[in-house]
């Protein structure tokens, strides 16, 4: 990735973050918009990767338009083979798939992500992803 844009990206997502802490919807608006020109002016292009689209996602809070981007994200991850991002990003959109109501969505992204994180070295979301994809298929 672009070391450019990755430092915007992760500047704009402690800028968010702060805004959020801060109960400052403004900068927060601003933030986001700012992150998602980031995306859009570079989708498609050599300079274009999942971080700054699971980011997005990741500060939206309509719930059915961050599934919207990280499939985007999904697709970026998928276009260059990243595990990492592939299982990030699969549990994540699991997690709102549950969040609203659609159990078997969420179990397909977590057995996709599942596969994904066999060669990761982030135990943390390896667990996370087990755990989940097991409480849900054991509720079965």
């Amino acid at each position: 990735m672009n070391t450019k844009i990755y430092k915007r990206v992760h500047t704009l997502a402690e800028d968010l973050m702060n805004a959020v802490q801060r109960k400052d919807q403004n900068r927060f608006d601003h933030c986001y918009s700012e992150l998602k020109t980031v995306c859009e002016d570079n989708e498609n292009s050599d300079k274009d990767h999942p971080v700054q689209w699971e980011t997005l996602g990741d500060f939206t809070d309509d719930l059915e338009l961050a599934i919207t981007i990280y499939d985007k994200a999904l697709l970026k991850a998928n276009a260059i083979n990243s595990r990492d991002f592939k299982s990030s990003i699969g549990f994540s959109i699991a997690s709102l798939k549950l969040e609203l109501g659609d159990e078997a969505g969420a179990i397909s992204y977590l057995s996709q992500a599942k596969i994904s994180s066999k060669q990761i070295p982030d135990h943390d979301l390896k667990a996370e992803i087990r755990d989940l994809l097991e409480k849900l298929t054991n509720l079965e």
